[in-house]
């Protein structure tokens, strides 16, 4: 056998070889891509029928609760405390919030205000339950029950915590949905930055999640991780934006926050750019659902999907998670499905309004549960 005709016979061979390693990671894409769309349909479908719990306790009588909000500037907190506020007027109960202001120390004096109260009750609006530890456990030795909404990396029992139960949308989920919508939308090819708060341990949860779901995608990469903090993007988010459109250009099509907020103060600097609100980078939110973010995907402006959360529902929850602590009974364990709003769907299930209400009910399911 000649020299070229060995060279000729491991050049072909060689090049069969890269065939088929080429046809196995296409097949492995295709698999991933159709998985990934599957995924994105079923999140983005109608809200499904009443889920949560139809028995528990009974209103325990009157009490007074006080809502710790990390910042009432943030959307979804305000969501969830204006619910808790309209069920505990069903309860008949005593509600007063009290704002930390977006600061470590600002959601300490919110916290020692609160026990000084000396409150049945007090629920933790994304108030970040290692942040606050101490005063947290002070809380508990006093007698008050605490319940939280965000305020830890799962939904349910927080891991060395003494509150009775954290409410969320699973956070792994959240973060699930919002990179594989970007995943879906580009086809595969995705250049991501991530925005991130690594204050809140459900933020760098959600992070990586969506880090983990990016690295599947073999024409998806990540830029870049950038921890913002949420209670200072209005002084921070325009810079940033600038210095990230002079870093990476139009390589930089998709971004993806643990919420919102991050996209309240974006646009600016986009528009200085000359970026249309429909064009690159799209903008993805896992969390938490504002109303400001639901305009924007509506008028295509600068956003186009959020992960949104049922804020009035979770607040409505968080009274009769704290009615069922008061009445010496477990969580209900109710954890609401993830939901995604896009251009698509961004008028059902309650988005019309600006808000995730979903049609399922779940204000006379409570009353019912409490006698009301």
């Amino acid at each position: 056998m000649s020299l070229n005709h060995c060279r000729l016979t491991g050049l072909l061979l060689a090049s069969a070889a890269f065939i088929t390693m080429t046809a196995s990671f296409a097949m492995a894409d295709d698999a991933y891509m159709t998985s990934a769309k599957d995924y994105i349909a079923k999140v983005t479908a109608s809200a499904p029928p009443w889920s949560g719990p139809t028995t528990g306790p009974k209103d325990v009588g009157h009490k007074l609760v006080v809502y710790v909000a990390t910042d009432e500037r943030n959307g979804g907190v305000k969501g969830v405390s204006d619910g808790a506020a309209e069920a505990a007027k069903v309860m008949g109960w005593t509600y007063r919030t009290l704002d930390g202001q977006g600061s470590v120390s600002g959601r300490a004096t919110a916290m020692s205000q609160a026990i000084a109260l000396k409150p049945d009750g007090i629920i933790l609006g994304s108030v970040d339950a290692a942040e606050q530890a101490p005063l947290i456990e002070q809380a508990v030795q006093q007698g008050v029950k605490i319940v939280a909404w965000h305020s830890g990396p799962k939904p349910g029992k927080l891991d060395n915590s003494p509150i009775f139960t954290n409410i969320t949308t699973d956070p792994l989920d959240v973060a699930k949905a919002s990179a594989l919508y970007a995943v879906v939308d580009s086809g595969g090819k995705a250049n991501v930055v991530l925005f991130t708060d690594s204050i809140y341990s459900i933020a760098t949860a959600k992070t990586n999640a969506e880090a983990a779901v990016l690295k599947g995608c073999a024409g998806c990469s990540i830029l870049a991780i950038e921890d913002t903090p949420l209670g200072d993007v209005s002084n921070r988010m325009p810079q940033l934006t600038t210095s990230l459109l002079s870093k990476f250009g139009t390589k930089w099509t998709y971004s993806i926050g643990v919420n919102d907020l991050y996209y309240d103060f974006i646009a600016p600097s986009l528009q200085a750019a000359g970026i249309a609100g429909d064009g690159y980078p799209r903008n993805i939110s896992a969390g938490d659902g504002s109303k400001s973010a639901f305009e924007r995907i509506r008028d295509k402006q600068y956003q186009i999907g959020t992960v949104a959360d049922p804020l009035t529902l979770q607040g409505w929850q968080s009274i009769d998670e704290m009615n069922r602590a008061f009445a010496g009974q477990p969580p209900s364990g109710f954890v609401n499905p993830v939901h995604l709003f896009t251009a698509a769907n961004i008028d059902d299930d309650g988005g019309k309004n600006g808000l995730f209400e979903p049609a399922n009910g779940y204000r006379d399911a409570y009353k019912k549960i409490w006698g009301k």
